[in-house]
């Protein structure tokens, strides 16, 4: 989706990866609201969801969804990230996280959406992102709606 953002420039977003445990997931259960927002989300993206599978839920809690699920080692899950974003094609990828193991999809991705959920926010990971949003839902949403991101990003 091409979104054009005043004083910045052009976005043009194609792959909307994020993490699963502490992002849209809290102790290993998606949040209510959250599959709804997938699935509207599946209509402008490619969805990935990438993550270590801290609690060994995603497999379960995704099913049905249109989504792409990728589940990498807790060791080096930082490095999978960057590699799964930079493969999808970084400059047309916008990434939803919220830990340690996010900063380096961060640096790489076009757009960048911090989440502080109840498992809290990696802070150094905030001056990697564009935005912070205060759950999954709102971060999905700016997703969702254009003139959201327009106005948090613009000039």
């Amino acid at each position: 989706m091409k979104t054009k953002i005043p004083g910045i420039g052009e976005l043009d977003i194609e792959y909307v990866a994020m993490d699963f445990n502490g992002t849209i997931a809290v102790d290993g259960k998606m949040k209510e609201g959250v599959r709804s927002r997938i699935i509207k989300l599946a209509e402008l993206y490619k969805v990935y969801v990438i993550t270590s599978d801290t609690q060994g839920t995603a497999s379960r809690e995704l099913a049905g969804l249109p989504v792409a699920l990728e589940i990498y080692d807790t060791g080096n899950a930082g490095e999978k990230k960057l590699q799964t974003v930079e493969r999808l094609g970084a400059g047309r990828c916008a990434c939803v996280g919220n830990g340690r193991n996010d900063v380096l999809m961060f640096r790489a991705a076009a757009l960048r959406i911090a989440v502080l959920e109840t498992e809290g926010l990696y802070a150094p990971l905030l001056r990697e992102a564009d935005l912070l949003a205060r759950s999954s839902e709102d971060a999905l949403d700016l997703l969702l709606d254009p003139k959201r991101l327009i106005s948090g990003l613009r000039k």
